[in-house]
């Protein structure tokens, strides 16, 4: 099993689904998103992100985890969900407590993820983000994400709220050190 650098961060587990559900909708949607850089708020309406089941599932998935960040006295505050496909890991879900955005937690996320990668033998992890989250793309680039140029459509659904505008992701990637 795998050991990360940083010891706040761990493989979650099903008795996880709760918290993590929780700190996915606090980070990106609703009042509580906005004490973040990171809100989607502003894009799509309501209050939901994610739900308990949706969560239940992706961490079912074969070559799906979730790992967290978290600590005793404030429990988990940070979360990255990474799937397997051949040698690519895809990044998704990823989010930290807004209040807590800007203290290095994502930073550490990112560099567990990797660690991650290269655990599983992958030499690209890719990510999809909404193209007009231009301050979220930036910190990305700066560290490594280029933008593929590819673009796929951003469906509205009944769980995850109305856009407020047409939306789309971009896809973006980095190929990792010592690889292809």
């Amino acid at each position: 099993m795998i050991s990360f650098s940083n010891q706040c961060i761990t493989i979650a587990s099903p008795a996880d689904i709760k918290a993590v559900n929780d700190l996915l909708n606090s980070a990106y949607r609703g009042e509580s998103s906005k004490l973040g850089w990171t809100t989607e708020a502003g894009l799509i309406a309501g209050n939901t992100r994610s739900d308990e089941q949706t969560i239940r599932d992706i961490m079912q998935q074969q070559d799906s985890v979730f790992l967290k960040y978290s600590t005793a006295d404030q429990g988990i505050t940070g979360c990255v969900n990474l799937q397997q496909f051949g040698d690519k890991l895809y990044l998704g879900m990823f989010s930290v407590t807004p209040h807590l955005q800007g203290a290095g937690i994502g930073k550490a996320i990112l560099k567990a993820a990797e660690e991650y990668a290269v655990y599983v033998h992958c030499t690209t992890i890719y990510m999809t983000v909404i193209s007009v989250r231009t301050e979220l793309i930036n910190w990305y680039e700066r560290h490594g994400y280029r933008d593929t140029g590819e673009r796929k459509p951003f469906i509205e659904d009944a769980l995850t709220g109305r856009h407020l505008q047409p939306l789309q992701f971009m896809v973006m990637e980095k190929t990792l050190k010592g690889s292809a």
